[in-house]
């Protein structure tokens, strides 16, 4: 063993020891100092992020399932690309732009533009922040909620848009768009100076990326054969199997979406309070399903299951801007609210002829305003018209900046597949996909 190593040891142990012993009244739950607080807290980020990670699979998968079977292939395609375009985008300008410490480029408005950095090995020749995490955990778990952002686009726009415009515009939204708004609340900017409070994400992450998708539903128009002579043309998706694992997935990766926004677990009273956060996370998205269930048996007298998928989600995204202080009734009530409204907003959304595949923006637009607004009941701290104000600002910027793209990559390169080839499928006209009746469909030609 060399002395590194019997150091952190014996710091370890003093660690145990003084979290066995009752902490002095006038400092209770005192946080961990030092190397083991930072190792901690490196930990919960690697490990609530990879949680947040395995969310792609879940939009990948809800996606697929609600989508009809000619697209299904493409569907995927766009969910791994969106993955990789994220992740890179986020590395070139994203990160120091969302989170510039000192280095505003317009200060509290606009962020830094620099690569992101790591730390250097075995942390040589550096004397890091030890009451926080390691650069790269934090990294990753920010790139995350980045990619998450671009999937809630991905489903809205299925089954008519072309995948090069799709991926360009995945690009800006995951190096500019997001990183931007986001510095303005989480990176120090001038919302979070208001007071604006939003914990992870219900207008950061997810009323962004429906912002994002409804100016491209709008500019992109509705499939064909959706709205005719008045009436909705039902398109069920080829495989609700694969759209209930999808929210299962989801689900399960929320509890690192929420748990990990905490952002410390180097105390009880954190990890305390990350064991709060997910008992409401988990309530949210019971009392949006069940809230989704029951008023679909009472409007159309029977359940309709992708209305109870949505309800889930819907009541995980109205928990998100505040998981930790509510009551499990409050967050049951807020996450119930959530299911509500997309039951109401689908087919709102119909009667306007948005087209929006999935429900992505009833669930992440509609329900994150709810959730944002929802802070005023259980926080002290919040103010109702600083919450308005960030909501109206960020969707404004959003939506604005959205349009703006999606209107020159129409002009430049056009955004939607003929009508030939939207009839025929995007997995056949966009990735040279055809069915073979003797194998089956999704066999690859060249």
């Amino acid at each position: 063993m060399n002395n590194t190593f019997t150091r952190a040891a014996a710091a370890a142990a003093l660690s145990i020891a003084a979290l066995a012993t009752p902490a002095l009244a006038q400092e209770p739950n005192p946080p961990i100092a030092g190397e083991i607080g930072y190792i901690f807290n490196t930990f919960m980020f690697l490990v609530m992020g990879f949680l947040v990670m395995f969310m792609a699979c879940g939009f990948a998968m809800l996606e697929a399932g609600l989508v009809r079977s000619k697209n299904v292939t493409m569907q995927l395609t766009k969910n791994m690309a969106l993955f990789g375009f994220a992740a890179v985008l986020y590395y070139l300008v994203g990160y120091n732009l969302m989170y510039p410490g000192d280095g505003w480029t317009i200060t509290n408005y606009l962020g830094a533009f620099s690569l992101t950095s790591l730390d250097p090995v075995g942390l040589a020749d550096t004397e890091p922040d030890l009451s926080y995490a390691s650069v790269g955990s934090d990294f990753f778990f920010q790139l995350m909620f980045c990619a998450a952002t671009a999937s809630i686009v991905s489903g809205a726009l299925a089954e008519r848009i072309k995948l090069w415009p799709f991926l360009i515009f995945t690009a800006v939204l995951t190096g500019l768009i997001y990183p931007i708004q986001a510095s303005w609340k989480w990176g120090g900017g001038w919302l979070n100076e208001m007071g604006f409070l939003d914990f992870a994400g219900s207008t950061v992450v997810h009323s962004v990326g429906g912002w994002a998708a409804l100016a491209g539903a709008l500019i992109l128009g509705a499939r064909l054969g959706k709205y005719k002579d008045g009436r909705v043309t039902p398109m069920p998706g080829s495989n609700l199997t694969l759209a209930t694992l999808g929210t299962f997935i989801l689900w399960l990766g929320w509890f690192g979406f929420n748990g990990g926004s905490q952002l410390y677990m180097n105390s009880a009273g954190n990890v305390a309070d990350i064991s709060r956060i997910f008992g409401n996370t988990n309530i949210a998205a019971a009392g949006g399903s069940i809230a989704a269930l029951i008023l679909t048996q009472v409007l159309y007298k029977k359940v309709d299951l992708t209305m109870v998928l949505n309800g889930a989600l819907a009541g995980l995204v109205s928990i998100t801007a505040e998981p930790l202080t509510p009551s499990l009734g409050a967050a049951l009530l807020i996450g119930a609210v959530g299911g509500a409204i997309v039951v109401f907003a689908v087919p709102f959304l119909d009667k306007m002829k948005i087209d929006d595949v999935v429900g992505a923006i009833p669930v992440h637009l509609f329900a994150g305003i709810w959730g944002t607004i929802a802070v005023v009941f259980t926080n002290g701290d919040a103010s109702l018209s600083v919450q308005l104000i960030s909501i109206v600002t960020v969707g404004v910027f959003v939506f604005a900046v959205s349009s703006a793209v999606w209107l020159i990559l129409k002009a430049t390169m056009g955004i939607r597949v003929s009508p030939e080839d939207e009839v025929n499928g995007l997995d056949m006209t966009e990735l040279g996909m055809e069915a073979y009746p003797e194998f089956g469909k999704g066999s690859q030609i060249g």
